[in-house]
């Protein structure tokens, strides 16, 4: 069951646009630094086939903001490699940081299609993907990429980890707008009886825009929605806390960054409250919530994480375990490495199926991608589906993958995101 979770792209970008405020976006290279699209040659014999990673590693958010997908992918690789490539052909990896910037991720493009010549981009992880337009005219395939930001229903050639069913001839969406379903809050709405939902925000354009969309999808599910903002550069979250208590808030999201997420989980230990859930996103569904939440036991386990992915906590399903097993020697695991081991694997198939017949070359890895029908990565995603559809679809039946932070447990799976499904409508957002 093909999906997309309501402002599932503006929800990961939201710290990034909090935390770049100000900052220039950079200028684009000339197109005619593009118009040279020569094609990657086709592996022979047993030279290696060469694939790109995009990542903004050192990014105005920290270095290990964006870094989960490449890990994750690397790791596929290396363990590929280990056994023996595409059809002997060994896969190699061309790496780059962007840094973050417009500027940046032209470079990296331009580098890794111009000069590296790569067969196609994996996981890609940009904070600004400002060279999208050049990947899709020299029709190189981006495949498994994070949508932080609209590229990946805008541009052909394109394919994002959870898919798209819009036209992507250019034009964002339809019109303008991309559309998404509302089955979080349907969600908690029917498994766990919630009926009050907060909102909180900071007094920020990006962070203000994020809150509205989300407060759009509670009100579509007939919550009552409590709003609350505070400042972006003084925030009082301890009143904020105080009127979630006094208003009964079964549920918290929020429109704030990382640091004043902590600060937020802190100010609800310290005036008492209790609720049925704090909801985060799959950015934020990492080994790290002890470090990140250490002083604020009471909102660390009631911390969920909501995605469209298997939790990577689950060691009793087989792909976990090989996805586990491949990452033990990393410091910390996280839903996005684990999503980037499945751009990976998405990559692997297309080559295979190639090398079996024409070759592994841009065209036919392209080709492949674009009849894409429910991907799940042997069972690491929900069933992932591109096509074009001229009008945007009224609703959807849509599946949800649900975890719950426990002490002790980590990330616990609440039931099993192939049967988590709800028939819910698309609303229309701009990004």
């Amino acid at each position: 069951m093909p999906r997309r979770r309501l402002f599932r792209a503006a929800e990961a970008a939201l710290a990034v646009l909090l935390l770049t405020v100000g900052t220039a976006c950079g200028s684009r290279l000339p197109e005619s630094d593009f118009e040279h699209r020569e094609r990657a040659t086709p592996a022979q014999d047993d030279t290696p086939i060469r694939v790109g990673i995009v990542t903004s590693a050192t990014s105005p958010v920290g270095g290990s903001t964006f870094t989960g997908p490449r890990d994750g992918a690397k790791a596929y690789f290396e363990r590929l490699n280990a056994r023996g490539g595409v059809d002997g052909h060994r896969i190699e990896v061309r790496e780059c940081d962007d840094g973050g910037s417009g500027v940046g991720n032209n470079t990296c493009v331009h580098r890794l299609i111009d000069e590296d010549k790569v067969v196609a981009l994996v996981a890609t992880t940009a904070l600004d993907y400002a060279g999208a337009s050049r990947v899709s005219h020299a029709r190189v395939p981006d495949i498994g990429g994070q949508p932080i930001g609209a590229a990946y229903d805008t541009w052909p050639h394109l394919y994002g980890i959870y898919g798209s069913l819009a036209p992507r001839r250019g034009t964002t969406g339809w019109g303008g707008k991309q559309y998404g379903g509302t089955e979080v809050y349907r969600y908690f709405k029917r498994e766990h009886g919630a009926r009050t939902a907060a909102v909180v925000s900071y007094n920020q354009a990006a962070s203000a825009a994020y809150a509205g969309l989300v407060e759009q999808g509670l009100r579509a599910e007939g919550y009552k929605v409590v709003t609350e903002q505070v400042d972006f550069a003084l925030p009082n979250f301890r009143a904020v806390a105080a009127d979630l208590k006094e208003q009964g808030a079964d549920l918290v999201f929020d429109a704030v960054d990382s640091h004043g997420n902590a600060q937020l989980c802190e100010a609800m230990d310290a005036v008492g409250v209790e609720v049925t859930a704090k909801v985060t996103n799959v950015q934020n569904w990492s080994s790290t919530v002890p470090d990140d939440y250490k002083n604020a036991p009471r909102c660390r386990n009631a911390l969920w994480a909501t995605g469209s992915s298997r939790n990577y906590e689950d060691t009793d399903h087989q792909a976990v375990q090989e996805f586990r097993e491949a990452t033990k020697s990393l410091k910390t695991h996280s839903q996005w490495q684990l999503e980037g081991w499945a751009a990976a694997k998405w990559f692997t198939d297309a080559a295979t199926s190639c090398a079996a017949a024409q070759g592994v070359t841009r065209a036919c890895v392209d080709a492949y991608m674009d009849r894409s029908r429910d991907f799940t990565a042997d069972g690491l995603l929900v069933p992932v589906t591109f096509q074009r559809l001229a009008e945007p679809p009224k609703s959807r039946r849509t599946c949800l993958s649900v975890a719950r932070w426990e002490d002790g447990r980590g990330w616990v799976s609440q039931g099993d995101m192939d049967h988590t499904c709800f028939d819910v409508p698309q609303l229309a957002y701009r990004q």
